[in-house]
């Protein structure tokens, strides 16, 4: 079996332009945006105009050897439905994409429903961000419960980020227990840096459920790489869930203002205390299977100027 590289978290967008807990989420120039009233880098300095664009993605996928990504969305970066169809037309075998509507507030069902319809196999629901307080949207909630259902009958795959440790875990098992073939891919890795991140992570002995590491070299950003606690971390979660059950996600683009893209799973590959079986599974072979990409290609190394 040919192994192959896969992302299984990363972002696209042609513009954030977003409200957000009532504050706004904007482009600045030279990668920075405005962001909830705090001006940030959200994406390295050359990307200037702000576009965070499928063909610049591509050229850092071959560069680092990625064959394809999952394609996510998040109420931070605005809806991107309209742009991320195109992406999967144009580009069929490189990217799985994922649409989202407005999972904040009740009624988004036909919307939701549309996008099925329109072609899309996953759907993402950013559940870290629903409304918490009295206006509480329950991922176990009737209208969810319908919603899972329907993506269940239709073999969508749903990419789901949760609160900080066990907030939403019980509203998932019962997710769970009510679509039992649903697929289900757990983002961030659980926030594995908060308490409790394990109660996320054993989801996934759900025979349905699966574990991705988007955005763990942010969560270990403090530790820097090549960060060794993220590899105990990975290890951690596959002596309790099994390696067919992790994949790896970087992220892309946010977490590329502070390393290259291949340093966001090199760590991986130049780890010594993984084998290289447990590499191939958590590096691609898992997401492969899971979000059943096909034919994939063959990139080469090409030599860096410095070496």
């Amino acid at each position: 079996m040919k192994h192959y590289i896969i992302d299984s978290h990363s972002h696209l967008w042609l513009r954030q332009d977003t409200v957000v807990n009532g504050l706004p989420i904007r482009p600045l120039p030279n990668g920075r945006a405005d962001f909830m009233g705090e001006e940030r880098q959200m994406l390295p300095p050359f990307m200037t105009d702000g576009r965070n664009t499928a063909e610049i993605f591509l050229s850092n996928m071959d560069y680092a050897q990625v064959a394809a990504a999952v394609v996510v969305q998040e109420f931070i970066d605005g809806e991107q439905n309209e742009y991320l169809r195109e992406v999967a037309a144009k580009y069929p075998d490189r990217f799985f994409v994922s649409g989202m509507c407005d999972f904040r507030r009740p009624g988004f069902l036909p919307k939701a429903i549309s996008l099925l319809d329109e072609g899309f196999k996953g759907l993402t629901i950013p559940g870290h961000r629903l409304p918490m307080g009295k206006d509480r949207m329950w991922l176990n909630s009737p209208e969810m419960v319908e919603l899972f259902k329907e993506m269940e009958r239709r073999g969508a795959i749903l990419s789901l980020c949760l609160a900080d440790g066990a907030t939403q875990v019980g509203e998932v098992k019962e997710v769970i227990q009510e679509c039992p073939e649903l697929k289900i891919a757990i983002g961030h890795f659980g926030m594995v840096t908060t308490d409790g991140w394990m109660e996320q992570i054993k989801l996934a002995e759900a025979s349905n459920v699966m574990v991705e590491s988007g955005g763990i070299t942010w969560l270990f950003n403090s530790e820097f790489y090549p960060f060794p606690s993220a590899v105990r971390a990975i290890r951690e979660a596959a002596d309790a869930v099994g390696w067919d059950k992790l994949m790896w996600g970087s992220d892309y683009p946010r977490t590329i203002t502070a390393i290259t893209y291949r340093m966001s799973y090199d760590f991986i590959t130049k780890s010594t205390e993984l084998t290289e079986e447990q590499k191939h599974l958590f590096l691609g072979d898992n997401a492969r299977r899971f979000f059943g990409f096909g034919s994939l290609p063959d990139l080469p190394y090409i030599k860096n100027m410095s070496e």
